[in-house]
């Protein structure tokens, strides 16, 4: 069966009669004169419609749990939604777990990850209730003990391993194999397991959590992980004598962000990390865990586009013609950090003559702040609305101030109707965390 994550576009996009792109009932030349442009538009049925998609296609292993990875796009707007579908957190920053916490969410239905949390960062953690806190190396096993103890408190953990897992997407963001920052080698695991029986008594343990990279496309290598973490858990149980329940195996589903992309759907996914699930308990013995998954981009990226206004162009003698945009790296960082390749259409041209291949740049003051590489568009003029696809995630949530410009507007759309989710940032906005020394002031 097909899944959300594998369109290109927002389910809801279609050309109107006024022969404009629209999505989720809204015209978005409309939307881009209403709320200005740079703008994220947001699809909630296409959002809906893959959480139902994943828990639907896992529903024969009915011990699974499903985790929003907030670092995709975490605002709480979407908290509410993913809450309203049925899945919990995957957070990375206290600025996640407060987000999560403002929008409503069952604080227990949160896991707090990240390689190198603070002090802060895991009091809050407990103070708000997080229901998992995925330690990550030894440091933060005794510094979480510490402050549990402090609290008078025992805190729910995983341990998070890195299983040599290497799939092969961007090298940045591989982050299961065995060169990386991330989680606690496969030799460490039994030093950090006797740390928490022994020492650590603010830590219970229930579980070893994985995550082996994003944008994945390859699926035989999520049944590889499920077996290295069943394994250990038969290993760990016949060593320590003790009955862990739970495994993580992250997220990292790739989704179509060109029309060369061709990525698993999620019951391609499933079907592989259930059958496995189930062959490896049989083979090691153990009683069938519960699986936690970690879904982000293939959750939010569909859903989202990002609607820019066409401004000025420039034709190289003999080589590129380019056109620029009002926004670029700053709103849109992954083509300058990743080489990521994106598809457009102009959104008040959407079936005109495909005319010229041109090179959308952005804004900003680098050289390298290209959005689009040579894309074949009808006959551009200045004004004209450029909808670039399957931005949802981590777009807003890379942007940046660059050059001092306010980070865009975000408006969900749902059965015709709009609503701002995050605010444009005004010039006030900018210098509102500025403060000039007295020293500085009337020289």
């Amino acid at each position: 069966m097909k899944s959300t994550n594998q369109s290109l576009k927002p389910l809801t996009t279609k050309i109107n009669d006024a022969g404009n792109l629209e999505i989720g009932g809204c015209d978005l030349i409309s939307l881009a004169e209403k709320y200005g442009t740079p703008l994220y538009v947001l699809d909630e049925e296409t959002i809906r419609n893959i959480c139902k998609d994943y828990k639907n296609a896992f529903k024969s292993y009915p011990k699974t749990k499903m985790m929003y990875a907030s670092k995709a796009l975490c605002t709480m707007a979407v908290s509410a939604i993913a809450a309203n579908e049925g899945f919990g957190f995957d957070v990375v920053s206290s600025g996640e777990i407060y987000t999560v916490y403002k929008a409503g969410v069952d604080m227990s239905k949160v896991l707090f990850n990240g390689n190198n949390k603070s002090f802060d960062e895991l009091t809050l953690a407990i103070e708000l209730g997080v229901g998992r806190i995925s330690v990550d190396n030894f440091f933060e096993l005794s510094l979480l003990n510490e402050i549990a103890k402090s609290h008078n408190k025992v805190v729910d953990i995983l341990l998070r391993i890195t299983p040599g897992i290497e799939c092969h997407t961007h090298e940045y963001i591989q982050t299961g194999h065995l060169d990386s920052k991330f989680g606690f080698d496969l030799t460490q695991i039994d030093d950090a397991v006797e740390l928490i029986l022994n020492d650590y008594t603010n830590l219970k343990l229930h579980g070893l959590h994985a995550h082996i990279g994003s944008q994945i496309f390859e699926t035989l290598i999520y049944g590889d992980e499920i077996e290295i973490l069943v394994k250990e858990l038969a290993r760990l149980d016949e060593k320590f004598n003790i009955k862990l329940n739970e495994i993580n195996v992250g997220g990292g589903l790739g989704v179509k962000y060109t029309n060369s992309d061709v990525p698993p759907s999620t019951y391609e996914i499933a079907d592989i990390i259930i059958k496995r699930l189930k062959e490896c308990i049989e083979k090691y013995g153990i009683e069938p865990p519960t699986l936690f998954l970690e879904p982000g981009r293939s959750i939010i990226s569909t859903a989202g586009v990002t609607l820019y206004t066409l401004g000025s162009s420039k034709q190289v003698p003999k080589g590129k013609k380019y056109f620029a945009v009002d926004g670029g790296m700053a709103d849109n960082a992954r083509p300058s950090m990743y080489r990521a390749e994106y598809f457009a259409q102009v959104a008040n041209k959407p079936d005109y003559e495909l005319a010229q291949t041109v090179t959308i740049a952005g804004r900003f003051c680098e050289s390298g702040d290209i959005l689009i590489n040579n894309i074949t568009l009808p006959e551009l003029e200045e004004g004209d609305i450029l909808c670039v696809y399957n931005t949802g995630a981590y777009n807003y949530s890379m942007a940046s101030n660059y050059n001092r410009v306010q980070k865009p507007a975000m408006v969900l759309v749902n059965n015709s109707q709009s609503d701002i989710i995050i605010k444009r940032e005004t010039l006030e906005d900018l210098i509102s965390l500025d403060v000039i020394p007295d020293r500085l002031k009337n020289k």
